[in-house]
């Protein structure tokens, strides 16, 4: 009789591997469109870290410490050119992973974060080190305090306009 428990079960686990779900060639499509389209980043977040070809680098923390400094030196021009080549070839990499591999929805999924996060950190350094990121932050912060102001303005005047 144990025999023919450990049986079933094991013909149940050949059953659960079998039906196993994958993405469909329509839903790749999709994610790898995603990838490429104007706005990929919105909402992604560049991963803590990045391994490739054995090696571990501290992408989110490299990428941060960047971005709080006035002025980038040659060195540190030079270690983002390094580091973008080498989150490129992962992206790659992950990429055809995306393209090509039997992938469950999850797995999938995760990739897909996983590589537009990367994609955000390549625009990210890039910006960095040609200065536009700088850039663009001030530009935010002058509009976003002229705002403020524009805002507290008209509410001063309605609240004006209420009590009279």
């Amino acid at each position: 009789m144990k025999e023919d428990s450990g049986v079933k079960e094991d013909s149940s686990i050949n059953r659960k591997e079998s039906s196993e779900e994958y993405i469909t060639e329509d839903e790749r499509k999709q994610l790898l469109s995603a990838l490429h389209c104007r706005l990929f980043w919105v909402g992604q977040h560049i991963p803590n870290y990045v391994e490739f070809e054995g090696e571990t680098y501290p992408l989110h923390n490299y990428v941060w410490e960047l971005i709080q400094k006035d002025k980038l030196t040659e060195g540190e021009k030079s270690s983002i050119d390094k580091c973008i080549e080498i989150i490129s070839a992962k992206e790659k990499e992950d990429e055809k992973e995306l393209e090509e591999k039997s992938l469950t929805p999850e797995e999938a999924k995760t990739l897909y974060h996983e590589t537009a996060g990367l994609l955000r950190a390549i625009t990210d350094l890039k910006e960095i080190e040609s200065g536009t990121l700088q850039e663009n932050t001030k530009h935010f912060q002058e509009m976003f305090a002229n705002q403020r102001i524009k805002d507290a303005k008209m509410w001063l005047e309605f609240i004006k306009n209420v009590s009279q």
